[in-house]
């Protein structure tokens, strides 16, 4: 039997007019900080944005975003809040404080279920904020989403670049765009992430350097844009690729 929800995704997803997955080639890189901050930059100047929680590790844009008690309405499917000036959505609604420990065909399930009945309406920008790595979640958006951009974070370390020369590898075979890669938690001067960046053929939006004020802007959206990541994000949502 033929299943019709990757159909039905299609049309949930026909009034958005961007759609940008938020990922990184391990975890622990800020991955979900520089998605919720770009969704919430591309807000504050006007545009109508989602942003769409899919990390099936551990979802947590609602912790950044200070969410509380809020949940989807039912009608037809799944209609998002509005959290900070952006529809939100996110697996926590579900899992809640569990895990949620899926494997393979569970996760691509999932991931296909909130597709489906999730209704965005008309939007600018959708942001996901996609789970590390290169798996099933991964490979599933891309098929399904045959015009999602990618924006890759990474931090300064040898080790975290290094996945992300064999995602942009695996991205580039797929023929996905990327909009660029985000170095985070800069912590010496150096600029070879930025110089390995373009050698891989990838435009090097930001360097954010590393900021120990960041842990106490978690929960108060406020205070994100008063932060070294939120001001380097800001401005790399005021750029071409980012337009309304």
């Amino acid at each position: 039997m033929v299943d019709p929800r990757p159909s039905v995704i299609a049309k949930r997803l026909e009034g958005i007019k961007n759609i940008i997955a938020v990922s990184s080639g391990k975890g622990g890189v800020g991955k979900s900080l520089v998605a919720t901050t770009l969704a919430l930059a591309l807000a504050e100047k006007g545009c109508k944005v989602g942003l769409f929680d899919i990390d099936f590790t551990s979802p947590s844009t609602h912790v950044i975003l200070g969410v509380h008690d809020v949940k989807p309405k039912e009608e037809k499917g799944l209609i998002p809040p509005v959290v900070s000036g952006l529809a939100y959505m996110s697996l926590v609604y579900y899992s809640g404080e569990l895990a949620a420990p899926l494997r393979g065909e569970e996760t691509s399930n999932a991931l296909i279920e909130l597709l489906a009945v999730t209704q965005w309406g008309n939007l600018d920008f959708l942001v996901i904020d996609m789970p590390p790595g290169i798996g099933d979640a991964v490979l599933d958006l891309i098929r399904l989403i045959k015009r999602v951009k990618f924006l890759i974070v990474t931090t300064s370390s040898k080790l975290a670049f290094e996945t992300v020369k064999k995602q942009v590898k695996l991205l580039s075979e797929l023929k996905v765009p990327i909009l660029g890669l985000v170095e985070n938690m800069k912590m010496a001067d150096s600029d070879i992430i930025k110089d390995q960046t373009k050698t891989l053929g990838l435009n090097f939006l930001t360097e954010i350097p590393y900021d120990a004020n960041l842990e106490n802007a978690i929960g108060h959206t406020d205070k994100l844009f008063l932060t070294s990541l939120g001001k380097a994000i800001k401005s790399v949502a005021s750029g071409d690729a980012f337009s309304c």
